[in-house]
């Protein structure tokens, strides 16, 4: 029985198909191992067939008899720098030899293009692809490819040059390996295919003769001679060796990272039992060996193979490459005693962004852990929803009064007032009526002014502007009281108070002054009346204050009210040609010269500004580095960037002023894409500096993050991040709620309750508005976060201490400007939960943390199912609620629910 002249297995008669390497047996000499089978018959539009190039660098000098007839020989000089040693293997595509590169004083190996193929430029474009591709790959356990170069007319390609042994002659010599050493070849053959495929680099021709193991028993993959760029993959091309082609590469469809997966899980197979799971001796029966058998598990063959390996194997070797792993680090990660980044860290690489994101095992909650941290939620959300009758400003006066029935009166004021004609465009919004409420906080008991603070009604102040043409604001998307800045002729400005009362009114004149000027003062009446003021507590005093438009008659007076009698308000109007212009109701809590209160805590403030100049400091230092360097994550940063573009048009669309005027659109539109595009680059800046150094150093902080990024938003340690910040959120907003709840039952100085966000108690579009806010604020926010711990990191190379720095500024960051004696205890408990959080959990984890606790403050809480906004605060109840039972249920899932039966 004739044998292999590749492999030297028996042949039976008459078969055109090696058994042991699938070479074709006829013209062997002139064609490569890797084939595709000639088509007997060509038709119109059959698959495309290839032929591949050497098998493998053997590191072994051929004998003199097969070296007498080389074409180089020893001591010759070819291209100027390379030394011929000796021969080292033949094939169809050429000759291999040893030789020594003189410039660099190293042993390489020349992998010539035999001159059968030398004159075909299909196969010359082939060498070429081999140097292009394998030259992508830079890893310990791939075989580096250096130059293409020519001598004598034949073109080589110049490469590292592995003293070993082919894993097919291994096991042809000693059959199966030790399982130590299998599980050993096993993550080295995975950790060389996931660094091609990071580079998108698909090997389409993996096979034991393709695989070296080295003199120190290290895996190189060799032969990137059919390798293709993912996006080059050719519909209908039909290439590799019969013996370990995937289903799909007999069908022609191009080869995917799946492709070469089905191959690897061949090849652990044999090192694993020391045989083929296949058998077949021609091209039909390879594929339908392929196509069609389900191999016997490799643990029935041989019982030393562990239930694990033999699982993962079998899921390489599905017919359906979406039922196969997500990756060779998924698989790697699958294996006893997988870990990937262990490895890579103990090798001195840094992880890649893919090794990270399959790190870390299934990440799976108990359904025990799973319910606790579920029902912990629940009774978070319980005791704020509780709490916030005494914690929040819409606990202190019933808000009866909804948008559009104070849009109905303000425009009611403006017609009484003899302003009749028909505005062209129109904004409302709600702002939180901060003066009044601390003015009182600092002068009175908590538990006095808070339990008497309804008959003034809800601290929110309604604001309608009207104006003949398009308002533009011109420094955002929204307008407010001074964007675009009330000069405009016919602009009017109304702003009312929760109860309908008027508070501020402005309507600027016409420029065009036709009238006489007048003395007389009209509407007096109806000013005091849209203001429920009553006019004989009140008495006229010599005018103080100057309106900011034109006037030829002004007034003050001053008095108080029956509600709060002995409080003194000042009234102010002004009036021009005879119509009221200017009105406004003025507090003790207004700063004559303009000055507000302040809202903010100058330590914060000052912390912040540190950071900034911090995080700059750090990303121009290790910026470029990281840049020059190939490590950042470019892939992640761009779906940064994309996310942030799509959340910010969808953030405009809902929330920004629309006046359907093209050109004022248009410019809107652009503003809107240009801040995105700033707020897209600084975070991805940021992110492409500090996630490399952190994956690097702390890399099982991002495993949660790295898997979502890549859309695997159904996996389970994606679910189980997302629970667990989802708890940590609401433990925050809980925690605010009970500090600022305290006064409502113990007396405290100058502390006022949690504000409510306007948007939501707006409605309409401003509450999905919120839902595409929320994750803009939420990346900005947490990536300077990570930023702040990493630089702990640095600074102290160990948790403990990094998390204590951690704590400490992010206390700092919380501190507000009113009761240090509440805020402090509530800011030390924010700050430790966050440190917690980022380093016990991670980024992601983090991410759903502030994600939460933003949507929680956001609920216009207590809910009432008869108040204007029930609609909002149930959709605003109901949203982070459904995320706690999503993440809560995938989390406890195990495996990504798209791909069943796989594992992480």
């Amino acid at each position: 029985m004739p044998r292999c002249p590749h492999c030297s297995v028996e042949v039976p008669e008459g078969s055109r198909f090696c058994p042991g390497c699938g070479a074709i047996q006829s013209s062997v000499s002139q064609m490569p191992t890797a084939v595709a089978p000639p088509p007997s018959n060509p038709t119109p539009g059959a698959p495309r067939t290839g032929t591949g190039p050497l098998t493998g660098t053997i590191g072994r000098l051929e004998s003199s008899a097969s070296f007498a007839s080389a074409a180089f020989k020893p001591g010759q000089i070819l291209a100027g720098r390379y030394r011929v040693i000796g021969l080292l293997g033949r094939g169809g595509m050429g000759d291999v030899y040893r030789a020594d590169d003189v410039e660099l004083s190293q042993a390489v190996s020349l992998k010539f293009l035999g001159a059968t193929f030398a004159g075909r430029p299909d196969m010359l474009e082939r060498f070429r692809g081999e140097v292009r591709n394998a030259r992508q790959v830079s890893h310990a356990n791939v075989c580096r490819v250096y130059d293409i170069g020519e001598a004598d007319g034949q073109v080589f390609l110049s490469m590292e040059y592995v003293d070993g042994e082919d894993l097919s002659t291994l096991l042809k010599r000693i059959g199966r390996l030790p399982r130590a050493k299998a599980e050993e070849v096993a993550r080295q053959l995975c950790a060389g295919i996931a660094a091609a495929h990071d580079r998108g680099v698909i090997h389409r021709d993996l096979k034991p003769s393709n695989v070296m193991i080295d003199g120190e028993g290290r895996v190189r993959i060799t032969d990137f001679g059919l390798a293709v760029q993912t996006a080059e993959g050719v519909a209908g091309e039909v290439v590799g060796t019969p013996a370990y082609m995937a289903p799909e590469q007999f069908e022609g469809k191009p080869a995917t990272a799946q492709t070469d997966l089905y191959a690897l899980g061949l090849i652990l197979y044999e090192i694993y039992t020391g045989r083929r799971p296949l058998e077949a001796t021609t091209w039909d029966g390879w594929k339908s060996q392929h196509s069609h058998v389900e191999p016997r598990s490799p643990e029935e063959i041989e019982r030393d193979v562990e239930e694990p390996v033999a699982r993962a194997i079998l899921r390489c070797l599905e017919k359906d490459p979406a039922k196969r792993p997500r990756s060779a680090l998924q698989l790697a990660a699958s294996l006893p005693g997988g870990d990937p980044i262990a490895a890579a860290l103990a090798a001195g690489e840094m992880p890649s962004p893919q090794m990270v994101a399959e790190s870390g095992g299934h990440g799976a909650t108990t359904s025990r852990n799973g319910m606790l941290l579920l029902g912990a939620f629940f009774v978070l959300l319980t005791g704020y929803l509780a709490m916030s009758p005494a914690a929040t400003d819409l606990g202190l006066a019933p808000f009866t009064r909804g948008h559009d029935a104070l849009l109905s009166q303000a425009r009611d004021v403006i017609t009484r007032l003899g302003y009749t004609d028909v505005p062209r465009d129109q904004a409302t919004w709600f702002e939180r009526d901060y003066e009044p409420m601390v003015w009182r906080a600092r002068r009175e008991p908590s538990t006095h002014w808070r339990h008497d603070f309804a008959p003034e009604g809800t601290p929110l102040r309604f604001w309608y502007r009207s104006s003949p043409q398009p308002l533009r604001p011109i420094g955002g998307a929204r307008v407010n009281a001074e964007d675009p800045i009330p000069i405009a002729e016919g602009m009017i400005m109304t702003r009312l108070d929760a109860e309908g009362r008027l508070r501020n009114f402005l309507a600027v004149p016409s420029r065009v002054d036709t009238l006489p000027p007048t003395a007389v003062a009209t509407h007096v009446a109806d000013l005091f009346a849209l203001a429920q003021l009553d006019t004989a507590r009140f008495h006229e005093v010599t005018p103080t204050r100057r309106p900011m438009l034109p006037f030829d008659v002004r007034h003050e007076w001053i008095g108080d009210t029956a509600v709060r009698p002995g409080v003194t308000l000042r009234v102010l109007a002004s009036w021009w040609r005879g119509r009221p212009v200017a009105f406004g109701v003025r507090g003790p809590w207004d700063d004559p010269v303009g000055q507000r209160t302040r809202r903010g805590n100058p330590i914060s403030s000052a912390v912040r500004t540190l950071i900034t100049l911090a995080l700059m400091a750090l990303c121009i230092a290790s910026g470029s580095a990281r840049v020059r360097t190939g490590k950042s994550d470019w892939r992640g940063g761009l779906r940064l960037v994309n996310a942030i573009l799509i959340l910010g048009f969808a953030n405009w669309l809902f929330a920004a002023h629309h006046t359907f005027a093209f050109d004022a659109e248009g410019a809107s539109v652009l503003r809107a894409f240009g801040d995105g595009l700033v707020a897209a680059f600084l975070v991805f800046f940021i992110y492409v500096v500090i996630e490399p150094e952190v994956r690097r150093r702390t890399p099982e902080l991002l495993v949660g993050w790295a898997r979502l990024l890549q859309g695997r938003w159904n996996n389970a340690r994606v679910g189980r991040d997302v629970l667990v910040g989802s708890v940590m959120g609401a433990a925050s907003a809980s925690g605010m709620a009970l500090v600022n709840a305290i006064p409502t039952w113990l007396p405290f100085q100058g502390q006022t309750p949690v504000p409510p966000n306007t948007d939501v108690i707006t409605g309409g579009a401003l509450l999905f508005g919120q839902f595409t806010a929320i994750p803009l604020n939420v990346l900005g926010t947490t990536f300077a976060l990570f930023g702040v711990w990493f630089l702990f990191w640095l600074l102290f190379r160990r948790m403990l201490p990094s998390a204590i720095g951690f704590a400490v500024v992010m206390t700092l960051l919380a501190l507000g400007a009113e009761n240090p004696a509440l805020e402090v205890p509530g800011a030390i408990f924010d700050g430790v939960l966050m440190a917690y959080v980022i380093t016990r959990h991670g980024l992601l984890a983090l991410m759903s943390m502030w994600a939460i606790r933003l949507m929680f403050l956001g609920i216009p809480a207590p809910f009432s199912p008869t108040s204007p906004f029930a609609f909002s605060a149930l959709v605003a109840i109901v949203v982070p609620a459904a995320v706690a039972v999503a993440a809560f249920r995938i989390g406890s899932s195990g495996p990504d629910a798209s791909a069943r039966g796989a594992t992480d």
